[in-house]
């Protein structure tokens, strides 16, 4: 009985306990790395660059779960691990991806060339974006497997290199999920509504931070039915399909933000 208790006093002390799912490793640009790394019975801290990436408890061990830009080289990478005084650096190597080309038509050409008001414009929203995707919030038991936000047919357009009208532009950064206008969106886990309102590209969009560096992004919604600071439970209503913003047609928009990388939501969703 002792030592039951002792065992769950040093869970307690070593941070949040794993939960049960994981999301799917592919060490790609776009992917997510589960680095096992070095520590006692409190949590080490990791860090990919300058930004804090997921630390979890796995049995005995340490995994960090590691979000990978799309920008990221193939080649080897490396965390910066702190666990009490001692600081290393914990290799992983990064392999290389092709991503598809898509090519589309935007009727309105504002969307595709923008004049100086709507740069400015665009300005403020990435900042606001930015702040919404970079939270890093503890508390809790981390959760990285996602239920399906909404109910339609997923593409896979995620990282795909994006030309409109001709012009090539930013790989796009999520998961295009087709379905009817007024289709319903259900948060995929529980968190808390960190941004919301309409953007000059992505329509009405909202973003959802789930604790652990992990943020969802919802874009082109017809209605948003949740405000700031709203808390949520998996399943909540959050709002509806729409065709707002920069869209050949209604569909949802779904990012998925680790450690303020954009990776590919499929590797948080059920198969």
């Amino acid at each position: 009985m002792i030592r039951r208790y002792l065992l769950l006093a040093l869970t307690l002390l070593a941070g949040p306990a794993l939960a049960n799912d994981l999301p799917r490793e592919s060490r790609v640009p776009g992917g997510i790395a589960l680095v096992e790394i070095p520590g006692g019975d409190l949590a080490p801290t990791a860090l990919i660059e300058t930004r804090r990436a997921a630390v979890i408890r796995s049995g005995d061990r340490w995994l960090a779960i590691v979000g990978i830009p799309l920008s990221t080289k193939p080649g080897p990478q490396k965390l910066k691990v702190t666990a009490g005084a001692k600081t290393i650096a914990v290799p992983f190597e990064v392999t290389d991806k092709h991503y598809r080309e898509q090519r589309l038509t935007i009727k309105n050409e504002r969307q595709v060339n923008p004049n100086p008001e709507d740069l400015q414009r665009i300005a403020a929203e990435t900042e606001r974006s930015n702040a919404a995707l970079s939270k890093f919030t503890t508390g809790g038991t981390p959760v990285f497997a996602l239920q399906a936000p909404v109910e339609g047919t997923r593409s896979d357009s995620y990282g795909s290199r994006r030309i409109f009208n001709g012009q090539p532009r930013n790989p796009h950064s999520g998961m295009d999920i087709a379905a009817a206008k007024g289709t319903p969106i259900h948060s995929p886990s529980a968190g808390t509504v960190v941004e919301a309102g309409t953007f000059f590209f992505n329509g009405n969009t909202l973003f959802i931070d789930h604790g652990y560096g992990l943020v969802t992004m919802y874009c082109h919604l017809d209605e948003i039915k949740v405000k700031i600071g709203d808390k949520l439970a998996a399943g909540d209503l959050i709002g509806t399909v729409g065709a707002t913003g920069r869209v050949t047609g209604p569909h949802l928009h779904f990012g998925v933000a680790l450690n303020r990388a954009m990776v590919d939501p499929a590797l948080l969703l059920p198969e």
